[in-house]
C-alpha cells in the first residue's frame, strides 16, 4: 500500500490542514513554530509501530477549543491509499464486491477506532420492493389466520404484524438484514405452530426474502474481513525527532544481562541494530571471549568494521572516515578515524561531532529496521533530519534518503540544503495563521519566512547553473559580465572570434569579493581565470589576496 494523501484535523495547532498530497519523498517546508511537527505526530498516530492507541484530548485537542467539544468520534486523520496489483487481487478475493477497487481510505478519531472506506458500486437496496413483498406475505398469513380458532388466529395475526414491522425498516441493506433474518425465522415458526402452509407463490416470496437477507449478511461479513485485512496491511509509521542513541563504549556482559532480564535501554536496542548491520552477534563474541579464541573475535570485528566503513563512505561525503570495532575483554568500542590525515588518530564515536553521530546513528538504525526489520515497508516520518549536519552533508543525506531507501519518507525542514530542487513537486509548504491554524499547501505559497528556504535553494541552484561551469572567467561585477557577453555575441555575429563557448563568465559582485569566488570555485576543482578592471586602486587588494 502506498500513501497518496492525508488530511489532519482537530490536532494541536491544526484545525484543518487541507488535503496533503504525498510522493515517494515529501518535504514539508515551513518556518519555526508553524506546526510541521504536529502534522507528523498526527499522521504517526494512525498506525504507530508501538501499537494503535487512543489520543489524549487534554494534550492533543486544540487549546482554543473547549474540551467538551472533543469526543471519541472527533476526526483527526483521513488518509487515502493506493493498492498494488497483488493487493487488489487479494481484496477482491476476500470481498468480491471490491473487484476493481484500487484505492481505499483509512481514518482515525480521538477514540481507539479506525474507519476503513472501500468505494464499491453495489446495487441500491430497494426497501420499497421489500415492503411490497412483505405486505403480500402479511395479507396471505392473515387470510390463513382467519380460518383458525380464536386463540391460534390471534397468535398468528400478532406474529404477522411483528414480521411486517420488523422487515419493513432499515436504512441500509446490512441494517435490514439484521432485523429481517430473525423476523423471517419467527414467522416460519409461527406458521408451523399453527399448522398453516402458505401458497407456493407466497412461500416463494418468503424464500426470496430469506435468501436476500442471507446474501446481505454474507456480503457484510466479507466486507468486515476486507476492512480488517486492510488494517493488517497498513504500513506502520516510524517517527524520528532526534537522533538515536548509540554508545561508542559498550559492556557486552552487562548488555547480555539486561537483555536476558528484559531491561534493555534504547541504547541497548540500537547497539543490537549496530551489530545486525555489522554482521556481529554479541552472544557469539562473549562465548569466544570465554573460550579465549581472540583470533576469531579479532577477525569478526575486523570484517564488521570493513562492512560498516564501506557503507558509511558511500553516504558520508564530508571525509573518508574509517570505522573500527575494538574488542578488549568484554568491552566493545566503536572507533572512528581519518585514514587520509597525517595523524590517523582513532576517536571514540561518543567524541565525534554531533553531525557525524547523527548521520552514523541514523544510517545504522534505519538500515537495521528496513532490512527485514519492523520498519521494512514502513513510512518514515523525519522531523528536521540532519539538523546538526554541514550544508553539503545535508545534501548527502537527501541523496541517501532518495537512493538507499525504498520506503516512503515524509520529512520537515527549514534548511535550503534539504530542499529537493530537482524534484520540486515533492515540496509542500506549511503555514500558520491565528484564525485558521496550521495549513499545508501542495503548491509553494506563504509568507517570506516560509518561502525563504525554497528561494535560497533555487537561487543557489540558479547561480550554479548560470554562473558556474568547468571553466570559469571571474569578473568583478555584473556590468563586466554584460559587456563581455555583448561584445562576444557581436563578434560571433560577424564571424569573428568571441569568447570560447566552454568559458563561463562569473560575476563576483565587486573587486573585494573576487578572491572569495576564486577560493569557492577552486575548492570544487574547477578551472578559474580572473579578469580585473584596469584601475589604479582596485586591483591591488584582490591581486594580493588571489
Amino acid at each position: 500500500m502506498e500513501l497518496k494523501s492525508f488530511r489532519v484535523r482537530n490536532f494541536r495547532s491544526i484545525n484543518d490542514s487541507g488535503e496533503i498530497d504525498v510522493s515517494r519523498i515529501t518535504a514539508l517546508l515551513g518556518r519555526n513554530e508553524s506546526g510541521k511537527s504536529n502534522i507528523l505526530r498526527a499522521l504517526h498516530s494512525l498506525n504507530p509501530a508501538s501499537g494503535f492507541t487512543k489520543l489524549q484530548p487534554i494534550k492533543d485537542f486544540p487549546r482554543h477549543c473547549k474540551l467538551s467539544e472533543c469526543t471519541d468520534y472527533t476526526p483527526v486523520v483521513d488518509s487515502t491509499w493506493e493498492l498494488t496489483a497483488y493487493e487488489r487481487g487479494c481484496l477482491a478475493e476476500i470481498w468480491p464486491s471490491a473487484k476493481g477497487v484500487s484505492e481505499v481510505t483509512v481514518s482515525r478519531s480521538y477514540g481507539k477506532t479506525r474507519t476503513v472506506g472501500i468505494a464499491v458500486s453495489e446495487a441500491a437496496f430497494d426497501l420499497a420492493a421489500v415492503k411490497a413483498d412483505a405486505r403480500k406475505i402479511d395479507a396471505a398469513v392473515k387470510a390463513e389466520a382467519a380460518k383458525l380458532m380464536d386463540d391460534k388466529k390471534t397468535t398468528l395475526d400478532r406474529a404477522s404484524n411483528t414480521f411486517f414491522a420488523a422487515i419493513s425498516v432499515g436504512t441500509t441493506a446490512a441494517k435490514w438484514a439484521e432485523t429481517a433474518t430473525p423476523a423471517l425465522a419467527a414467522l416460519r415458526q409461527a406458521l408451523a405452530a399453527a399448522s398453516v402452509e402458505l401458497s407456493d407463490a407466497q412461500d416463494q416470496r418468503v424464500i426470496a426474502l430469506e435468501e436476500k437477507a442471507e446474501d446481505v449478511l454474507q456480503n457484510e461479513e466479507a466486507h468486515k474481513k476486507a476492512r480488517n485485512w486492510i488494517i493488517e496491511r497498513l504500513p506502520v509509521f516510524m517517527y524520528l525527532e532526534d537522533y538515536p542513541e548509540i554508545d561508542g563504549h559498550q559492556d557486552i556482559v552487562q548488555f547480555l544481562a539486561r537483555k536476558s532480564q528484559g531491561q534493555q535501554t534504547n541504547a541497548d536496542l540500537n547497539f543490537e541494530k549496530l551489530c545486525k548491520v555489522a554482521g556481529l552477534s554479541p552472544l557469539q563474541l562473549q562465548e569466544l571471549s570465554q573460550s579465549n579464541d581472540q583470533e576469531t573475535r579479532g577477525q569478526l570485528a575486523n570484517r564488521a568494521g570493513s562492512v560498516v566503513t564501506t557503507a558509511i563512505r558511500k553516504r558520508w561525503k564530508d571525509r573518508e572516515l574509517k570505522v573500527r570495532f575494538n574488542l578488549d575483554a568484554h568491552h566493545f568500542d566503536t572507533l572512528v578515524s581519518d585514514p587520509n590525515s597525517i595523524y590517523d588518530v582513532e576517536v571514540n564515536l561518543d567524541e565525534r561531532s554531533r553531525g557525524f553521530q547523527w548521520f552514523f546513528a541514523f544510517y545504522i538504525v534505519f538500515a537495521a529496521d528496513t532490512e527485514d526489520g519492523y520498519a521494512d515497508g514502513a513510512i518514515l516520518l523525519l522531523d528536521e533530519p540532519g539538523l546538526y549536519l554541514h550544508a553539503r552533508s545535508q545534501g548527502d543525506l537527501l541523496r541517501h534518503l532518495e537512493d538507499d531507501f525504498s520506503n516512503q519518507i515524509v520529512f520537515t525542514t527549514h534548511s535550503p540544503f534539504m530542499v529537493p530542487t530537482h524534484q520540486l513537486d515533492w515540496v509542500r509548504t506549511v503555514n500558520i495563521a491565528e484564525e485558521v491554524g496550521t495549513t499545508v499547501s501542495n503548491d509553494p505559497s506563504g509568507d517570506a519566512r516560509t518561502l525563504f528556504p525554497l528561494q535560497a535553494a533555487l537561487g543557489y541552484d540558479l547561480a550554479q547553473s548560470l554562473f558556474v561551469g568547468p571553466n570559469n572567467l571571474i569578473v568583478e561585477g555584473v556590468t563586466d559580465f554584460w559587456m563581455l557577453s555583448a561584445v562576444s555575441s557581436r563578434l560571433n555575429e560577424q564571424s569573428k572570434v568571441g569568447l570560447d563557448v566552454r568559458l563561463t563568465v562569473t560575476p563576483a559582485g565587486g573587486a573585494q569579493k573576487v578572491h572569495y569566488m576564486v577560493a569557492l570555485l577552486t575548492s570544487e576543482q574547477l578551472m578559474v581565470l580572473v579578469l580585473l578592471d584596469d584601475e589604479k586602486c582596485s586591483p591591488s587588494a584582490p591581486m594580493a589576496q588571489i
